[in-house]
């Protein structure tokens, strides 16, 4: 039995890495849309469903969310934060995708409840199979509430 594909929310600001994720998605066939984000205010507004993503429909519950740490706006770190304090938003699965091999960035993650941090491998090819490894991964985890 083929599990149900589930949505994956990007946070993201650079538009190489957009443009490499969306890449990745194609050349690897993942079945799983794709929503991207530029910011950390924008990214709650779509967890939330408020401000441009309150129609019915533009904002569809992800089931992990792809987050960059450095980001306009509001950082990764402070979105995690207020993921993890938000009642209807805490068990959403979180990875953290940066460049920053920082040791105080990866501590704080955890701290703040990260499912895992990855450092965004150096060209297209590692890249690409690191976004096809992280979408392998989370097809056979259990999503909280079936990754709706």
């Amino acid at each position: 039995m083929k599990k149900e594909s589930f949505v994956v929310l990007m946070a993201e600001d650079d538009e190489h890495d957009i443009v490499a994720t969306k890449r990745a998605w194609k050349k690897h066939h993942i079945a799983n849309p794709l929503y991207i984000v530029n910011d950390g205010e924008e990214c709650l507004d779509f967890l939330r469903r408020r401000g441009k993503y309150s129609e019915p429909g533009t904002a569809p519950r992800p089931g992990i969310l792809l987050l960059d740490i450095k980001m306009p706006k509001m950082d990764g770190l402070a979105v995690l934060k207020q993921i993890r304090e938000d009642e209807e938003l805490r068990s959403l699965p979180v990875i953290i995708l940066t460049t920053s091999k920082a040791d105080e960035d990866r501590l704080r993650s955890y701290d703040l409840g990260v499912n895992a941090y990855i450092v965004k491998p150096v060209g297209f090819e590692r890249f690409s199979m690191a976004v096809r490894t992280i979408n392998l991964f989370w097809q056979l985890v259990e999503l909280p509430g079936g990754g709706r």
